[in-house]
């Protein structure tokens, strides 16, 4: 064993210890996708006097902080986003209602001297002299009299005022309210508590900060110079223009005296709760600007458990297939990656946990679909020994192996730097959880270089030592060549020889693809469009048919019906608050028993608006940056036809959907940024080996080049494609409607991505380069300023020492 092969192998076990003992002690950190529960997405807005920065949303984030731990939620999380928007997050919480209903209480909360018995603004008169109601617009009933029965006193009932604010007090009736002399700015603290001293009952106690304190003693003394019982005795607490509180100034206050800040208490015939309730809303209500529900997701706690059951045997099925797929074609050293692909798994999981990464379900989705794919960096070294092998059938097995590992480092690096490329912008320009899946992704990638560069490699040069291996051809698995390459090689298709004909059948695809997308259009889910979609489980059967003629006798005509899971319905409708949702439940509760809300998805149009808006850049983005990022590492036709081929696969994956009138939302976009990375992934292996081929036979011509450069790199691309097909099909068959559709459209993705390097990509270039005037590219080892002497020396064997006799 050399000192190389013994650092990476106490560097992978030390590694390996590290991650089981973080498995062993730590738990992963689920989102409410996954644990069950609401989030909200909050937009503050400017006033005329005040605008929504940072500064001013922090100062909200933390008054609806106190409103929302006093609604006793289990560990409920807020955080700003941006400049203007904050998150919160309510484990547990199926019925947002309450939530939402505290939340949004959104005005500034202000105090008013109350100046008497308010009156109705004057109402439209009819031509006949009534108002739209039929009664006489003089306020008396038919036969003259007041209609209360009552005579008003001229004494006490002020004349309209228009400009006057007119609020129903606790009981329904008007009370006219002078201006706001104080806001809520000033409260320092109310507390509900039980006076058993006093026999008071439950009270709620106020205390004012020191400025507002002396506004509020000169509001209660102006207050208490009227008789006890007069309505202009009272003081108006109003909140989001209803009257939360109008108590009388005690009698025992004088006129001018006023009520001191700490002595403040109001009392009344409250319960404990409704007690709570007002010291809640006079202590949190002054928001510092107002803000706006944008985004509101429900899952029950049963869709999660669910996914992560499902995604759990997606893992160990598709874990499975790929270990003996890749024991089968590459024998011990394919065992052996097996059992690197085992710790990848272990080593990823353990990064997630430790570095407090949020799991949703994209994210999820993501890591189970990383250990199909972190294989390929495998697959690229044991292909690479292979043509060594092939080449030099007497040279050690050895020495292949760190020749193949030497070679193949510039692919490896390439492809993974582009997936790297699509997680980055996956978390930069994605939304909510698909975020998440950005974040699992670049650390599977992460992960999974380990794996390959250390962890199997200190593995199979340790096997590459071995006598036995090394003699036994048959069972170390890369000193033969493979059965597809060796029938590959000996057919020999001619298979660019009109690469035009390649192109024409992908433009007649790319053809049929966007007359999906125009005759069928595109189902745009609710995340861009704005809307709700509410799914529900019942206990007795209902159809579809049923359900929208219960739904649509509730009130909701336009809402749309459709099956979702295991017999659960699926309602989409256009606005539709709380209280609608709730009563639409009711609707669907008559006639299938105890309903229960399974996922719950509500986006404003503004945010529907703002997601459509970012996806488009993202693909922009995806794709000015996958091009920056090829323009430099390869020629500049290569690189554009890695576009090319890449724009045809998103057109393909899109136009797919709209054909099988599947729904297009955030995690469709996650797919699609992900096809978009493995796409060019698959085109970069091929031009890698196109430009070394290209360099070492430089008069060689081009579509030759391009021929020998894919037949030697089909098996990697077809055997990479296989270990992330066994995921996404046990993904597809065993996650549900939650990650059907993901799977779904990254299956099509790789295959259609697979076809698109070959026969898109590789045409593409040639067609290019009929028309550029660039020289090949140097041979390998003869780069500029590169001496000859130096070049020989690099093709020399890894383990000969220069020593000739």
């Amino acid at each position: 064993m050399t000192r190389a092969t013994a650092v990476r192998a106490v560097l992978a076990v030390a590694v390996l210890l590290v991650s089981v003992f973080i498995t062993l002690t730590m738990s992963p950190r689920l989102g409410l996708d996954l644990q069950g529960g609401t989030r909200i997405v909050l937009q503050a807005r400017d006033t005329a006097t005040v605008e929504a920065d940072r500064e001013t949303t922090d100062r909200t984030l933390e008054v609806l902080r106190q409103r929302i731990d006093s609604l006793g939620v289990s560990e409920p999380t807020l955080t700003r986003s941006g400049e203007d928007r904050i998150i919160v997050e309510l484990p547990d919480v199926q019925d947002p209602r309450q939530a939402a209903e505290v939340i949004g209480r959104t005005a500034q909360l202000t105090f008013h001297a109350v100046e008497g018995p308010g009156t109705e603004k004057p109402e439209e008169k009819t031509p006949d002299g009534k108002t739209p109601d039929g009664e006489p617009s003089d306020g008396k009933s038919p036969d003259g009299e007041p209609s209360d029965g009552k005579t008003p006193d001229p004494d006490t009932v002020p004349d309209p005022d228009p400009d006057r604010l007119t609020l129903p007090d606790e009981q329904g009736r008007l009370l006219a309210l002078g201006e706001p002399r104080l806001s809520g700015a000033g409260v320092e603290d109310a507390k509900a508590a039980f006076d058993a001293q006093g026999g008071a009952g439950w009270a709620v106690s106020l205390e004012f900060r020191k400025g507002a304190g002396q506004d509020w003693k000169k509001l209660t003394g102006e207050a208490a110079c009227h008789p006890a019982g007069d309505d202009r005795r009272r003081v108006a607490i109003v909140l989001d223009e209803k009257v939360i509180s109008s108590p009388q100034v005690d009698p025992s206050v004088g006129c001018r005296a006023g009520l001191p800040s700490g002595a403040t208490q109001i009392t009344g015939s409250f319960s404990a709760d409704e007690a709570r309730d007002l010291a809640l809303l006079v202590k949190g209500g002054a928001l510092p600007v107002p803000v706006e529900i944008v985004e509101q997701r429900t899952v029950g706690p049963t869709l999660g458990a669910a996914a992560i059951d499902a995604s759990a045997q997606a893992a160990l099925i598709g874990a499975a297939a790929t270990a003996l797929f890749i024991t089968v074609v590459y024998r011990l050293f394919g065992a052996l990656a097996a059992v690197a692909l085992g710790a990848y798994g272990v080593i990823s999981y353990a990064a997630l946990v430790a570095l407090g990464v949020t799991l949703t379900l994209p994210g999820l989705a993501g890591f189970v679909l990383a250990i199909g794919m972190a294989v390929d960096a495998n697959v690229l070294v044991f292909e690479r020994a292979r043509e060594e092998c092939a080449d030099r059938p007497k040279r050690s097995l050895r020495s292949a192996l760190t020749t193949g590992f030497q070679k193949a480092w510039s692919a490896v690096a390439d492809s993974n730097a582009t997936t790297l490329i699509a997680a980055g912008l996956l978390f930069f320009l994605g939304s909510g959880p698909v975020k998440g899946f950005g974040v699992t992704l670049a650390i599977g990638v992460a992960a999974s270089m380990f794996s390959a560069l250390v962890i199997a490699r200190a593995l199979t040069e340790i096997a590459a030592n071995s006598r036995f291996v090394g003699d036994y051809r048959n069972v170390n698995g890369i000193a033969r060549p493979g059965a597809v390459r060796t029938w590959l090689v000996r057919k020999d298709p001619k298979l660019f020889r009109n690469p035009a004909r390649w192109l024409v059948v992908s433009a007649a695809l790319v053809a049929v693809a966007v007359a999906g997308i125009v005759v069928r259009g595109v189902d745009l889910g609710v995340e861009f469009t704005g809307g709700r979609l509410v799914e529900y489980s019942t206990s007795r059967p209902v159809d579809v048919e049923t359900a929208r003629d219960s739904i649509a006798a509730a009130g909701f005509g336009d809402a749309e019906v459709t099956t979702a899971g295991d017999g659960d319905l699926s309602v989409r409708t256009g606005k539709l608050d709380n209280d609608g949702e709730h009563a639409l439940r009711a609707a669907l509760a008559e006639e299938g028993g105890e309903t229960t809300k399974v996922r719950d998805e509500l986006i404003g149009p503004s945010l529907g608006d703002e997601l459509r808006r970012n996806a488009l850049i993202a693909l922009g983005v995806a794709v000015a940056v996958q091009l920056a990022y090829l323009a430099v590492r390869f020629r500049w036709t290569f690189a554009v036809a890695c576009v090319v081929a890449m724009a045809h696969d998103v057109i393909l994956v899109v136009g797919a959907f709209a054909w099988l009138g599947r729904p297009v939302d955030g995690i469709f976009l996650a797919a699609l940024l992900t096809v978009i990375g493995y796409s060019v992934n698959d085109s970069v292996v091929v031009f890698d080996r196109v430009r070394e081929l290209w360099g070492a036979n430089r008069r060689t011509p081009l579509d030759t080049i391009a021929r020998r450069a894919v037949l030697q790199t089909v098996p990697r691309t077809v055997n990479t494609g296989m270990g992330a097909l066994f995921i996404l099909v046990a993904l597809a068959v065993l996650g549900g409607d939650s990650l059907a559709d993901f799977a779904l459209a990254l299956l099509i993705g790789i295959v259609v991505g697979t076809w698109s390097s070959v026969f898109t990509a590789v045409p593409g270039a040639l067609a290019l380069e009929r028309s550029a005037k660039a020289p090949p590219p140097p041979a390998p080892g003869k780069g500029k300023g590169t001496p000859r002497g130096k070049a020989r020396a690099t093709r020399r064997d890894p383990l000969d020492n220069g020593a000739r006799v």
